[in-house]
């Protein structure tokens, strides 16, 4: 039985806007109608494998587990990181974790934001690294090269692959400028670096303890003072905090003597970038990717996405573009110039921009929220929640607020009145006014809350009870 390990953290920044901060790519159905959590998920659902470990932080925690089990995947253990220490920390917390129960355990260790079209090929490549690793060995998973990328790491191999044979692997190597990549891949030794590990959760632990070893206290110690919240398994926050930011590569996987490198067939990306996306959506003839409510005339080798169905993106005669439309932010690029976008979102945070990390859709454990107008003492929301959610019992000091249901049944609670609220029925919350929203119904509930007075921040809120235990 394998263990997938699912890494689902992420900064959401080299897909911006699509992907920010506050919903990062992972979430995102940038290819479908399913996200790249749920792809992965299901990717590891299958015979032979347990249910997943989802390593993910504090702010993605509801979202892990409403994706999850919109899939109908409601076994995944999800582990909630109080704050990002990057890979290493997070791997030997899920190491740990599973020792627990069995230290002969393979774990598969894998991001959530990547796409394998041929899921037969990985499984296979999958199936020939679990010898090796079984006999003790870190086997990494590499991808041969059919070009000289720059905007990848490479795994070096003592010799060239065959098939999915695992291959001893000679070093790791950083992502080289383009003449360094030519010679790499001229020279058929080298694989990209995908990012995904098989082990036993015993050999990884030993590897911590001969590579990392200021590692093992702090993680131990954060599962040792965990607790168990909302079906959640969140790590103790003190402790962890005193774990080392550093990646797994950089930590173990460089030093250790015995690591063995499975050459990956399967149409993988790691989506890194708009281009890499344009790639993994299918181009047609022109070379042309149109997404959402998109009109393209006369244009070549171009990505273009709309995001709002209100909105319509026109491409006319572009070539080598990148054109992505949002209701609060556009992007136009130049397509070659794609893995610069990361830099764009630096800009933004230098110069306060909002839409640099926020989204425009505010998901929250109950469901969402997005802002529809915003203007001197009034704000218009459109505001979703799902069946069963329920918002926080709660005040305002400085507005009031109107609800209009336009779809479901909201159930609400004004002082001390509790009534339901149907379609096209209203209510009014006086400023000051205790009160809670529910949606007692097997549909979503969807209303549109008119917000008036002199401040309406997100931050004038007083919560007396809370389901979702926020503080």
């Amino acid at each position: 039985m394998i263990h997938p390990v699912i890494l689902c953290g992420g900064s959401g920044t080299r897909l911006w806007p699509s992907s920010r901060k506050a919903y990062p790519k992972q979430f995102a159905p940038l290819i479908g109608r399913e996200s790249l959590y749920q792809r992965t998920l299901r990717r590891f659902s299958g015979g032979g494998f347990a249910a997943p470990l989802v390593m993910t932080g504090n702010e993605f925690r509801f979202m892990a587990t409403e994706q999850a089990a919109a899939i109908g995947l409601s076994d995944a253990r999800v582990v909630v990181e109080p704050l990002g220490r990057d890979t290493a920390p997070a791997i030997l917390a899920a190491a740990l974790m599973l020792e627990r129960d069995d230290p002969e355990a393979l774990m598969l260790v894998a991001p959530s934001d990547h796409v394998i079209a041929d899921l037969p090929a990985f499984l296979a490549a999958v199936e020939a690294g679990c010898p090796p690793a079984r006999d003790g060995a870190l086997v990494t998973f590499g991808v041969a090269p059919d070009r000289p990328e720059t905007g990848y790491g490479y795994l070096e191999l003592t010799a060239p692959p065959a098939g999915a044979t695992p291959v001893p692997l000679a070093s790791f190597r950083e992502k080289p400028d383009l003449a360094t990549a030519r010679e790499m891949l001229a020279a058929g030794t080298y694989l990209w670096n995908a990012g995904i590990f098989l082990f036993r959760a015993a050999d990884a632990i030993a590897a911590f303890e001969t590579h990392a070893p200021e590692l093992l206290a702090p993680c131990r110690a954060a599962i040792a003072e965990g607790q168990t919240d909302l079906g959640f398994f969140r790590l103790a926050e003190a402790p962890y905090a005193g774990a080392r930011a550093i990646s797994f590569d950089y930590a173990v996987m460089e030093k250790a003597s015995r690591v063995m490198a499975v050459p990956l067939k399967g149409g993988w990306s790691d989506l890194g970038s708009w281009d890499a996306l344009w790639a993994a959506a299918g181009p047609d003839a022109d070379g042309v990717v149109a997404d959402g409510a998109v009109t393209a005339i006369d244009c070549r080798d171009s990505y273009l996405r709309s995001e709002d169905e209100s909105m319509q993106l026109v491409g006319l005669g572009l070539e080598g573009v990148v054109a992505v439309a949002m209701r609060d932010a556009v992007l136009v690029a130049d397509k070659s110039r794609a893995q610069e976008v990361k830099t764009v979102v630096e800009t933004l945070r230098a110069d306060g921009v909002a839409q640099a990390d926020q989204y425009p859709r505010f998901h929250r454990p109950w469901g969402w929220y997005e802002t529809l107008c915003l203007g001197t003492r009034f704000q218009v929301k459109r505001i979703m929640v799902r069946p069963g959610g329920v918002l926080s019992l709660q005040s305002h000091h400085h507005r009031s607020e109107h609800w209009i249901v336009v779809s479901g049944t909201a159930e609400v609670t004004i002082g001390e009145e509790a009534r339901l609220v149907t379609e096209n029925q209203s209510v009014y919350i006086p400023l000051g006014t205790v009160h809670r929203m529910a949606n007692p119904g097997k549909l979503p509930m969807y209303l549109i809350e008119v917000q008036t007075g002199a401040y309406l921040g997100e931050d004038d809120i007083i919560r007396y009870q809370d389901i979702y235990d926020r503080s």
